[in-house]
C-alpha cells in the first residue's frame, strides 16, 4: 500500500492504558474506524510476543474492513509477520533505510522527526511521512520535551513528504497548529480514552478537516 496524503488527516495511535469495560482493543480500534481515522498505528510495549503477533493480525483485518492503512509502531518484525501496511520508528530505531531493506518499495514507512536535520536525514534515507512533536504536553512520552510550532512549521516547509503532527493534541488545540503545515494529526488519549470513541473522533476528524481547508484556502490567496 502506497501513503496517500489524505492517510495522515487523522492518525490514531493505540493506547492499552484505556481500556475500560471489558473492551479489547480490536473494539476501541473499531470505534475509531466507524468515527472517520484515516490511519491506525498499533504502539505495544508490554505484550509478549505471541500476544502481540495475535492482536497486531486482527486489528489489520479490521482495517482492512475500512480501507485504512496498518502501521506498526516500532517493531519491524512484527511487521513482517503480519504483513502490516508500514512501521513507525523513532530516532533511536532502525534507520528508515534499513527498514526499507527488510520492508520492500510498497510499505509505509514513519519516522519521528523533532528538527529539520532529522527531517532531513529521515526524508532522504526514505521516510514516506514524518510524526513531528511533541505539539503540547503530553502524558505517553514523558521523556520528550515539546516542539516549538515554529519549527513544526520550518519541518513541514522544508519536506517534500508529509508530516503529522503528534503530542498533546486533543479538539481544544487542534485548530493551534493552523498554518503551520502539517498534513494531519496523530492522537492517542483524545480518541482512545473517551467514553464514546466513535464521536468523539468524527469530532476529532471535523475540526482537523475544517482546519487542513482553511489552510488550503490560505495558501492559495
Amino acid at each position: 500500500m502506497k501513503l496517500n496524503r489524505n492517510d495522515m488527516i487523522l492518525y490514531a495511535v493505540t493506547d492499552r492504558s484505556w481500556l475500560k469495560n471489558g473492551e479489547t482493543l480490536c473494539d476501541q480500534v473499531e470505534k475509531a474506524l466507524k468515527g472517520g481515522a484515516t490511519l491506525v498505528q498499533l504502539r505495544e510495549k508490554e505484550l509478549d510476543e505471541e500476544n502481540f503477533l495475535k492482536e497486531a493480525a486482527q486489528i489489520k483485518k479490521i482495517c482492512q474492513k475500512y480501507g485504512v492503512p496498518f502501521i506498526i509502531n516500532d517493531n519491524v518484525e512484527i511487521a513482517l509477520k503480519v504483513d502490516a501496511d508500514g512501521v513507525h520508528v523513532g530516532q533511536e530505531d532502525m534507520e528508515a533505510e534499513d527498514v526499507r531493506a527488510k520492508l520492500g518499495n510498497d510499505k509505509i514507512i514513519g519516522v519521528s522527526a523533532h528538527n529539520v536535520e532529522e527531517a532531513l536525514r529521515a526524508q532522504a534515507m526514505g521516510a514516506d511521512y514524518l510524526g513531528s512533536g511533541a505539539c503540547f504536553h503530553t502524558g505517553s512520552k514523558g521523556n520528550v520535551s515539546a516542539l516549538d510550532h515554529e519549527e513544526l512549521e520550518k519541518i513541514c516547509r522544508t519536506v517534500d513528504i508529509p508530516v503529522v503532527a503528534i503530542g498533546g493534541i486533543n479538539k481544544n488545540n487542534i485548530l493551534k497548529l493552523s498554518g503551520r503545515g502539517v498534513s494531519g494529526v496523530a492522537v492517542i488519549s483524545a480518541i482512545f480514552a473517551s467514553d464514546d470513541i466513535e464521536k468523539e473522533t468524527k469530532e476529532l476528524k471535523r475540526i482537523t478537516e475544517e482546519m487542513l481547508n482553511k489552510d488550503k484556502e490560505n495558501k492559495g490567496k
